[in-house]
């Protein structure tokens, strides 16, 4: 009897949920969102007037007039730029490229005669990253430039 009593609730929940679920979808964007009032221009000029600008150059014009004080640090470690902001994040793992030398051979049932030559390969076959805090802190001197790694073998 227990075991039946148990059933029928779990019916009743999941019918419960389900009117629920269907009742989100049967909404429409208007009335969930609505569409009277002002448009986005009319916000942004209301807030320009409520700053005594006429001109929003103006606005712009008096932050270019900041002169940086004598004795400011540079800010050159500080700014943020998306390949700056992932590197230091999430930096990249060691992957040292592998050069290897093949030796002149025979290749293929034809037997055709191949020169030696050297490749070069990544040690691991795909990029790995660090998750935050697992590798010391990168300093912004550190980083490669936005050309990717450096080096000669690298193309």
């Amino acid at each position: 009897m227990r075991q039946r009593h148990r059933q029928m609730l779990v019916r009743v929940l999941i019918s419960g949920v389900l009117a629920l679920t269907l009742t989100g979808c049967a909404s429409t964007k208007e009335a969930v969102l609505p569409q009277d009032g002002p448009s986005m221009k009319a916000i942004y000029d209301n807030h320009l007037q409520a700053l005594a600008a006429r001109d929003p150059q103006s606005l712009r014009g008096k932050l270019d007039d900041r002169p940086l004080a004598s004795g400011t640090p540079s800010l050159e470690g500080y700014i943020r730029e998306a390949y700056n902001e992932l590197e230091t994040t999430f930096p990249r793992l060691p992957n040292p490229t592998l050069v290897m030398y093949v030796f002149p051979h025979l290749a293929s049932d034809e037997r055709v005669p191949v020169p030696g030559y050297v490749t070069s390969f990544p040690m691991y076959e795909r990029v790995e990253y660090a998750l935050p805090g697992e590798v010391p802190s990168v300093r912004a001197d550190d980083i490669p430039k936005h050309g990717g790694e450096s080096g000669p073998d690298r193309r």
